[in-house]
């Protein structure tokens, strides 16, 4: 599926088509480069689950915990950091991404073979200023 995004205004319509099209998977991986948007739609996708936590990446943190209003954990992971897979053990990804919880990974190539099975990939495309392309697809392995 692709959406076009004309400004800020058209993302919470898109997080909600993102949730719908994705069904019962809780792993979410964003693609995009550095100011692609992929915090900004992140933000948006937590608006609609529910969650009234400040949302901001977790660039140094690695991993941030919100919960939903139904008191349901959502992890936000930014990998951009790290230099190597050994940190995201040290995490102890295993347990956010195998927990049923719902996960939103931001640069997820830099652990892609940590990558559970199934999931659904967001690549987010600046087109300019204010528009961007997302497309989002289930990869089932």
């Amino acid at each position: 599926m692709t959406l076009h995004i004309n400004g800020l205004h058209d993302l919470k319509e898109a997080a909600h088509q993102l949730l719908d099209f994705a069904g019962e998977e809780k792993i979410f991986v964003f693609e995009g480069g550095m100011g692609a948007g992929k915090t900004t739609f992140i933000k948006e996708i937590c608006l609609a689950l529910g969650i009234t936590d400040l949302v901001s990446s977790p660039t140094f943190s690695i991993v941030n915990e919100y919960l939903t209003s139904n008191k349901e954990a959502v992890y936000h992971f930014d990998f951009y950091r790290i230099k190597d897979l050994q940190e995201a053990y040290d995490i102890g990804y295993e347990e956010y991404f195998f927990s049923g919880q719902i996960c939103l990974i931001e640069w997820p190539e830099k652990i892609e073979p940590l990558l559970p099975e199934n999931y659904i990939k967001i690549k987010i495309e600046p087109i300019d200023e204010e528009r961007r392309e997302i497309s989002f697809v289930k990869i089932k392995s």
